[in-house]
């Protein structure tokens, strides 16, 4: 994962949601941009939960990420956990990714 900086601020991640395309699944939502530096950012908002569940989804998250890092294409992403996240088996979670990776290097950019 050398090389992937983090977004911080909230222009940043406002960019990517307004002009970046949503990828969604029951557990998250994508969103992504081509770029020319990878760039990530996950956000798990108070619906998801208090701060332990809302950690432990962006930690889970993060683990998807890091598992698919070297066959997602470069660009900024944002992570945007759901709630039904904290209840569903990493597998399903995992399935879900593959899905959403397939449609990212199906579209034309």
């Amino acid at each position: 994962m050398k090389g992937v900086q983090t977004l911080k601020t909230k222009r940043e991640f406002d960019y990517v949601y307004k002009r970046g395309i949503a990828f969604h699944s029951p557990y998250f939502v994508l969103f992504y941009i081509p770029d020319k530096d990878m760039r990530i950012g996950f956000v798990a908002s108070k619906k998801v939960g208090k701060a332990v569940q809302r950690n432990r989804a962006k930690r889970v998250l993060k683990a998807l990420f890091i598992q698919y890092f070297d066959q997602l294409p470069i660009g900024r992403y944002v992570f945007v956990a759901k709630p039904k996240l904290l209840g569903a088996d990493f597998k399903r979670i995992d399935q879900e990714m593959t899905k959403i990776l397939e449609r990212i290097k199906r579209r034309k950019w």
